[in-house]
């Protein structure tokens, strides 16, 4: 029976905002590597699939915030493989409090193969038809929602990012956390202060290349709770590449 991933993780002064908390980014980035860590050891991990040109690239992303940790603070991280249905993938994460009992953050994803070279979808029997590499375990038992801009308004353009080195990953693509960066930096900064963050839903629909021009487009609307919800939506071109729903 393989094993959850879990770490033991003190918050960073580099990982968190002005009001000393962790940004969401920065809890993008955690996952990020444990999802490399555990795929590395249940033998799905970057280094076994090189050899046949084929590579993890996440498609959705849903994360909600219950508490947010704080600088110096500890925190335990946990992440599994929990299924497969045709060309997705899940994996589900999970953050306590360093005691165990408080939830912090609870996330799910659905990721898919590319082979390298072609960019294509790949199929990778290795996992789908391997139970023994999955724990049945769910942290949001639903997927992670398919998300567009909203049709019936017209989306404000905040900014344009052109694609530089420090946006790039080892596959010579945007890495994922790099647009929720953007996302927040499109949003009122009154805002991403003094509001708390407590969901994210994310759809990577195209692939960001180095060269790249992305033009970065923001809506908002007051939710009958009172929450206010943002979309952000990035396109090169005519293309979507993300939708963003940013909700605090």
């Amino acid at each position: 029976m393989v094993e959850k991933y879990s770490a033991v993780k003190r918050i960073p002064s580099f990982d968190v905002d002005m009001s000393s908390t962790l940004k969401p980014a920065s809890f993008l980035n955690y996952a990020q590597e444990a999802a490399n860590i555990h795929a590395d050891a249940i033998g799905v991990g970057y280094d076994s699939m090189q050899t046949t040109r084929k590579a993890w690239v996440l498609a959705r992303m849903q994360v909600l915030f219950h508490k947010l940790p704080k600088w110096k603070e500890n925190i335990n991280i946990q992440s599994w493989h929990k299924g497969a249905n045709g060309f997705q993938f899940f994996r589900d994460f999970v953050v306590f409090d360093k005691e165990g009992s408080e939830k912090l953050i609870s996330a799910t994803t659905s990721w898919l193969v590319i082979d390298i070279d072609t960019r294509r979808l790949s199929k990778y029997p290795e996992l789908a038809q391997n139970e023994e590499k999955c724990i049945k375990e769910d942290v949001i038992v639903e997927q992670p929602a398919k998300i567009a801009m909203p049709k019936e308004v017209e989306p404000v353009h905040v900014m344009t990012h052109a694609v530089n080195y420090s946006d790039l990953d080892m596959i010579g693509h945007v890495n994922n956390v790099k647009y929720t960066e953007w996302s927040m930096n499109a949003i009122e900064l009154d805002v991403v202060n003094n509001k708390r963050l407590k969901e994210l839903v994310i759809n990577f629909n195209n692939e960001v290349k180095a060269g790249d021009v992305v033009e970065i487009y923001r809506y908002s609307e007051v939710a009958e709770d009172g929450s206010i919800v943002y979309f952000i939506e990035g396109k090169v071109g005519d293309r979507s590449s993300f939708v963003e729903k940013l909700v605090f």
